[in-house]
Formats: structure tokens, C-alpha cells, sequence
């Protein structure tokens, strides 16, 4: 592998790079204003616009590590003839660009420059116009000379209008540090133990923006409000009276057979006369509940005997409308009526338990599918489910778990 890492033809840095493009413009919108806004691949690798107008264009280099910048880097010379046809476009001295090159290599001690780093402070003699030319004159790169040629066709007060407006921001982040920088600098307000789960939820959303915008599926730039917005959402799922909601909307992998399913909450349901339909939004609910329990675990967000406790209020609260529901029954009662109460039950756990606030987990889990969820995946539970609809189900369920096998 070592060797690997070492073959010129290797694209490992180039694919970094891309990676790196969105990651880093999450970061950098961080730092900035939130009405500033960002586009991607557009006039340079980002485009930042603030709200008075001004736009700075960003090239991203992302180097391996230990790599510096010399005078004639080709890095810093590509992104120039980048910015000269944008400064020429829109005006030359009248526009309103600057021009940043973001990289993970160092400027080198001795190069020039070291001119353009922001906390760079001297007293040279000579003009930044002037190093430029310098600079050029000692080329022997066609791809620079090219560049020069384009140069030179500036007034000597542009070019140095031009050269003021860039600056080199050396020593950034790379791809692997980012998330880092991200949450001790920009998550403070987010308990530490938390911080990964609403980076992986914060970068997922953002990723899937970026997609869009750069697929054409998203016309507008991307604001810094809309993070701070993100942000502070995911991190209100992590306060004490909440839990985060990830399954909104899933599904199994596996396609929904609502008819060959064998699952017991699902002869339940069979049992009482529900269509398939209706058996195919339990078996989503089911999966949606049982898979943000499984993320909670894994994230430890439950205090011990949480679910627990959780589960004993459902159970309480279905057999207290169980009671009432059934209470007209007896042995004699025809099957019609039976069924009736049995989806009478049912509906209740099904439409009308989402309203009730004691049947949340914590008060500000408001998802539907934990609570109805929840119920079904009681109405699962093997030998004898403490959650069911038909009546006399618990003395048919050995005949029916026959049946199913």
C-alpha cells in the first residue's frame, strides 16, 4: 500500500480533491456571515457572494501532505489564468471579485509568494505588478508563459489592482481534519458526547444540497442561514425532551409483501379483517420504529430502562381502551361484533394514539410511527404478545403460529 501511495499515475490526491470541494465549503460557510451564499464549479471551484454584492472566487488545492509552494507553482499560475478571464469579464478595475486559493501545502520560506498570505506584513520596494514579472521572466513552462502573455496585456495599474485582490490561504485544513475544525469550533453549543451524530446528519444533508445544485436540480445558491437553520433543528433532537427522528419516509430494503408476511403483528392484523394496504403502512411502521430504536442504542441517547418504562405506558394505555372497547363482549358474542371491536382497537392505536401526548417517549417525539410503531412491534413479541386486537387472539395464537409455519 505504501507503494501505492507513491505511483504518479495514482489518482488518490486528485479524488481527495473532489471530495474535498463541498466538505471545505461547509466549513467556509461557517466562518462566514450567514446571508452570505456559495455555488460550486461555476465561474471557479466556489463562488462566494455576500450580501452587498462583492463575490470572491475560491480554488481549492487539496496537496499531500508536506507538499510547498514555489514561485512557479503551477497550482497558483492555473488558478491566475482562471481569475483573468473572470476580472476581464466583469470589468477589470470596476468589478468587485477577490480571489482566494485555498491549500492544504505551505508557501515556502524563500518563495514571493509569501506576498500574498493574508498576515503577511513588509515593506517591499517593489510592486506586486513588479515580483509578477520577475517571477514570469524566469519561466521556461509554456503553460506560464501562456499565462504571462495574458498577463501583459493588463496596464501596469491593473495589474497591480488585480494581484491586490488575491490571497493565498496556505496550510488549510485537509479533508480528514475538517469535520474536527467543524465541531470544536462550530458545535460548541452542542453537548460533546453528541457532536458526531449531528456532523454525520449536518454533512449528510449538505452533500445531498450540493448534489442538487450542481445537478441542476437547485437554481439557487446555497445560503449560510440554511446551515444555521440545519444546525440548530439537529441539534434541538438532542436536548433532554427530544430524541432525533432519522426514518421519516424509509423503507426496507427488501420489498413489502403485505400479503406473504408472516410476522405475528401482521397475522394480527390478518385476524381482524385489514386490508393490504393498511398491513403494508404497519409493516412501514414496524421498520421505521424498530430502526430508530436500533439508532438511538447505537447512539446511546436512551437513559437505562427508558424503552423499557416507555413500553410498560403503551401496554397501559392499550389495555385501558382495550377494556372499554371489548367491554359489551362475551362468549356469546357473534364474530361480526368480535372483529369490530378488534378493528375498532386497532384504529384507535392506529390514528388516534399519535394525539396522545403520554404515549410519547419524551414530550417532543412527535413522529407518528414511534408510538404506532411501537404498538406493532409489542403485537410481535413471542410467546404471548402483551399487545393485540382480536379479542380472543391469545387463545388462537399456537393454531395460527402453526398455520404460518
Amino acid at each position: 500500500m505504501a507503494e501505492g501511495s507513491a505511483d504518479r499515475y495514482s489518482a488518490g490526491e486528485q479524488g481527495l480533491g473532489y471530495i474535498f470541494q463541498p466538505r471545505f465549503a461547509l466549513l467556509r460557510l461557517l466562518e462566514l456571515p450567514e446571508s452570505t451564499s456559495v455555488l460550486l464549479e461555476k465561474d471557479d471551484d466556489l463562488d462566494f457572494a455576500d450580501s452587498d454584492g462583492g463575490k470572491t472566487l475560491g480554488s481549492l488545492k487539496h496537496k499531500a501532505a508536506g507538499d510547498r509552494m514555489s514561485d512557479l507553482s503551477t497550482d497558483f499560475w492555473k488558478s491566475i489564468r482562471i481569475w483573468l478571464a473572470r476580472y476581464n469579464r466583469d470589468g477589470r478595475s470596476q468589478s468587485r471579485l477577490r480571489f482566494f486559493l485555498f491549500t492544504t501545502a505551505t508557501v515556502s520560506e524563500k518563495s514571493s509568494l509569501r506576498r500574498f498570505l493574508p498576515d503577511h506584513s513588509g515593506d517591499e520596494e517593489s510592486s506586486l505588478s513588479e515580483l509578477a514579472d520577475i517571477i514570469l521572466a524566469a519561466t521556461e513552462s509554456k503553460l506560464i508563459r501562456q499565462i504571462a502573455t495574458e498577463f501583459q496585456e493588463l496596464s501596469e495599474a491593473e495589474k497591480d489592482d488585480f494581484l491586490s485582490r488575491i490571497v493565498i490561504f496556505d496550510g488549510t485544513p485537509r479533508i480528514t481534519d475538517v469535520p474536527d475544525v467543524i465541531k470544536n469550533l462550530h458545535m460548541r453549543a452542542i453537548r460533546r458526547e453528541h457532536r458526531n451524530f449531528v456532523f454525520e446528519r449536518l454533512e449528510g444533508w449538505w452533500n445531498d444540497t450540493v448534489v442538487k445544485l450542481l445537478a441542476g436540480e437547485r437554481i439557487d445558491p446555497i445560503f449560510g442561514y440554511e446551515i444555521s437553520d440545519k444546525l440548530s433543528m439537529f441539534a434541538e433532537e438532542y436536548k433532554s425532551d427530544n430524541l432525533p427522528i432519522t426514518f421519516r419516509g424509509k423503507e426496507p430494503v427488501r420489498e413489502i409483501d403485505a400479503e406473504k408476511d408472516q410476522r405475528l403483528f401482521v397475522i394480527q392484523l390478518r385476524e381482524i379483517g385489514i386490508g393490504s394496504n393498511r398491513i403494508r403502512n404497519a409493516i412501514l411502521d414496524y421498520y421505521r420504529a424498530f430502526e430508530q430504536r436500533s439508532a438511538w442504542a447505537r447512539e446511546n441517547l436512551l437513559v437505562s430502562g427508558e424503552m423499557e418504562e416507555y413500553e410498560d405506558r403503551l401496554v397501559d394505555e392499550w389495555s385501558r381502551y382495550r377494556d372499554v372497547v371489548f367491554e359489551e363482549l362475551d362468549e356469546s358474542s357473534a364474530e361480526e361484533a368480535v372483529l369490530a371491536a378488534g378493528r375498532a382497537l386497532y384504529q384507535w392505536a392506529d390514528l388516534q394514539s399519535g394525539n396522545i401526548s403520554a404515549l410519547r417517549i419524551r414530550e417532543r417525539v412527535t413522529e407518528p410511527y414511534v408510538i404506532r410503531g411501537g404498538f406493532h412491534i409489542l403485537a410481535n413479541s413471542l410467546p404471548l404478545p402483551p399487545v393485540y386486537w382480536h379479542p380472543h387472539f391469545l387463545d388462537r395464537i399456537d393454531k395460527l403460529l402453526g398455520t404460518a409455519k
